[in-house]
């Protein structure tokens, strides 16, 4: 609904309970819209670690293998990942 400046001066706090009850409020000068009464939205909710811990149950073992599709667009001499890695002080 829209209202001029000088009924949103008069009648502010009911159009502030107009706008928390869900409807548009738009002031306007001389049938030109300057402004809307917006409610602002509550406080957002804390992040909580470990809230999605529950979606990956299991990885599959060839995870880290090489993708078939994308094998042509690598260097060619790069060896492949060992299935038995050595330990680093071998």
């Amino acid at each position: 609904m829209i209202f001029t400046t000088h009924e949103a001066k008069t009648n502010l706090s009911k159009l502030i309970q107009r706008a928390l009850d869900g409807e548009e409020i738009i002031i306007a000068r001389r049938s030109q819209p300057l402004v809307k009464l917006q409610v602002i939205s509550e406080k957002k909710p804390q992040r909580r670690f470990g809230a999605l811990k529950h979606l990956v149950l299991t990885m599959d073992d060839n995870f880290d293998d090489e993708l078939e599709d994308f094998a042509d667009y690598g260097p060619k001499d790069i060896p492949k990942v060992a299935e038995d890695p050595k330990p680093y002080n071998a």
